[in-house]
């Protein structure tokens, strides 16, 4: 990734995580893209504890076969499930930087499929 497109996506990130903040009744949901996978974690960002994460490299993931965007968002369904397992019903959806199209678009999806509410 080129210096600047780095730089770019961390600034946009920085404007974004000064706007929203996750608490104990509506924690964060921050997803990460890497060129081959994507994985996301749920923080409560007042206590500065992760509850609930996962990456389409998990186990339970394993069998799971498509282009990257059908792979991120069966990780959504799988994680929404994790949460809603964890007691997390709604959260507040962090894109961390990245555009809100592809596959991160496709996570989201999958996790409103799943029955998060954001």
């Amino acid at each position: 990734m080129s210096n600047k497109k780095l730089t770019s996506r961390q600034r946009i990130r920085k404007g974004i995580r000064g706007k929203i903040s996750g608490t104990a009744e509506k924690p964060r949901l921050a997803v990460f893209r890497s060129n081959k996978h994507i994985s996301a974690q749920i923080i409560n960002d007042d206590e500065g504890v992760t509850l609930a994460a996962i990456t389409s490299k998990a186990k339970e993931l394993a069998d799971v076969k498509g282009t990257k965007s059908e792979v991120a968002q069966k990780t959504g369904e799988a994680f929404a499930k994790k949460a809603i397992e964890a007691g997390i019903a709604t959260v507040i959806f962090d894109r961390s930087g990245y555009q809100y199209h592809g596959r991160v678009k496709a996570f989201a999806e999958g996790a409103r499929k799943g029955g998060l509410k954001f």
